[in-house]
């Protein structure tokens, strides 16, 4: 254990279960509990009922409260019925984790998107963690810092929680996530699971614009940073954003800024 001013991180890791499992705490655990379900199925006791947790359930639950976790054989795509279950765990004290707690209802159970912001934010915790030698161990508690942010901030875009707008959202993450690379919409629909024009379809309910709209405003944005902010070529700029060729890049950008990307960077230059 770690000790510092206001932020205890107890124990962080990552757990994969191919063996039943189960734990009850009737009392709790005397400890804020943060888990993340990351891959297969197990079940956890949310307001008397045990239910399922999949891919993308984060559980939060404060020192005193009731908590059960059962790890069995669950059904699959399949159809077999498996043990299979993973996710990574943070157990954690101090006035800021309180403080915290307290400034929101927060439900036992939400749905998040497993992007690699929150994923990362979870591994990166349980590396610092284990670190024989660490003079700083204040780098996992920003860590964990901006995980608990990042966790309102998705409890805010779910306000009305359902399976639509949470594959919305991960379609909105995957773009976020890849638009300097070049992909396709069957891409964005294979890694949601769903078909194309269901992706299609959700994305727009949901935002009010397209895939391939939203798609091009991330990148537009990307290149006018690079263009500003990085010595790179125009074309390097154009490639590194995602954009298949310089010639549509250069079109799509004059459109939108009344200029071209050359005298675009000379203006932001002589504006410095």
């Amino acid at each position: 254990m770690r000790v510092h001013t206001d932020l205890q991180i107890l124990t962080a890791g990552y757990s994969l279960h191919r063996k039943p499992f189960h734990m009850s705490r009737c009392e709790g655990l005397g400890q804020y509990l943060i888990r993340l379900q990351t891959a297969g199925r197990c079940r956890s006791r949310i307001n008397g009922q045990l239910e399922l947790l999949e891919p993308g359930d984060l559980l939060l639950f404060a020192p005193d409260e009731p908590y059960e976790l059962k790890i069995e054989a669950e059904q699959n795509k399949l159809g077999e019925f498996t043990v299979d279950s993973a996710d990574y765990h943070i157990f954690l004290s101090g006035d800021w984790i309180e403080k915290w707690w307290k400034q929101a209802s927060r439900p036992n159970k939400t749905k998040v998107t497993l992007s690699e912001g929150i994923v990362g934010a979870f591994r990166q915790i349980m590396l610092e963690q284990r670190r024989i030698s660490n003079p700083t161990p204040e780098i996992a508690e920003y860590y964990l810092k901006i995980l608990c942010l990042d966790i309102d901030r998705n409890l805010q875009q779910y306000q009305v929680p359902s399976h639509q707008t949470y594959l919305a959202h991960r379609i909105k993450n995957y773009i976020e996530e890849n638009a300097s690379s070049p992909f396709k919409l069957e891409d964005v629909a294979s890694h949601i699971g769903i078909s194309v024009s269901r992706a299609v379809y959700l994305f727009k309910e949901a935002f009010g614009t397209s895939i391939i709209q939203y798609t091009l405003e991330i990148r537009i944005n990307m290149a006018r940073e690079r263009i500003i902010f990085s010595p790179l070529s125009l074309e390097h700029v154009a490639e590194s954003s995602g954009f298949p060729n310089y010639n549509y890049f250069h079109r799509v950008f004059r459109k939108r800024y009344g200029m071209s990307p050359k005298e675009f960077r000379q203006s932001a230059r002589n504006n410095v």
